[in-house]
C-alpha cells in the first residue's frame, strides 16, 4: 500500500531538517519552490508577514544569500557554533488540497555555541506543493516560542 500523503509530508520535513543539522544547504535550496517564503515573526502572532517584523523573510534570492554567509564563514557568528541537532513531533494536518497540503509540528532546535547546549522551541507550520517530481517546499513559518526575548546570535537555518 502506497504511503498517504501525510505520511510523505511527514518524511519530507524529517528530510529537511537532517540536510539543515548536516549543512547540506545546496540540497535544502533544491527543496523549494522559487516563489516559496522562509519566515522566522518576531511576533508568534503575527500572519501578514510582509507588514510585520521578522527574523527572517526570505524568498528565493534571500535564501541563497543566507546559506551563502553560512558557507563561505561571512557570518561572525557562525565561528562559534558547533553545530544542531532538530527533534521534530507532534505533526498535524492543517489541510489538503490537489495541489497541497499543509501541516504543524513542534520543533526543538538544540545549538552547541562554545561547549554550551542552547534551546530553540517553535512551532512551526509548512506548506508543500504537490508536482510530479514530488512534494516541494512552498513556506516554512518558525514561530518561536522565545521569540520575544533575547535571542544569541543565530547562526543556523531554523
Amino acid at each position: 500500500m502506497a504511503d498517504s500523503m501525510f505520511q510523505q509530508a511527514i518524511d519530507f520535513i524529517n528530510r529537511e531538517a537532517d540536510l539543515l543539522d548536516h549543512k547540506a544547504y545546496a540540497e535544502w535550496l533544491g527543496l523549494w519552490e522559487r516563489d516559496g517564503k522562509y519566515v522566522v515573526p518576531v511576533d508568534i502572532h503575527a500572519t501578514d508577514f510582509a507588514n510585520t517584523l521578522n527574523f527572517a523573510y526570505d524568498d528565493h534570492a534571500m535564501r541563497e544569500m543566507r546559506v551563502a554567509r553560512l558557507k563561505n564563514g561571512e557570518s561572525v557568528s557562525s565561528e562559534a557554533q558547533e553545530g544542531t541537532v532538530r527533534s521534530l513531533s507532534r505533526f498535524r494536518l492543517l489541510d489538503e488540497d490537489p495541489a497541497s497540503i499543509r501541516l504543524r509540528c513542534a520543533m526543538f532546535l538544540s545549538e552547541v555555541r562554545l561547549a554550551k547546549p542552547l534551546l530553540y522551541p517553535a512551532n512551526v507550520e509548512y506548506r508543500l506543493t504537490k508536482t510530479a517530481e514530488g512534494l516541494r517546499l512552498d513556506t516554512k513559518v518558525v514561530r518561536l516560542i522565545n521569540a520575544g526575548h533575547h535571542l544569541n546570535t543565530v547562526a543556523f537555518i531554523f
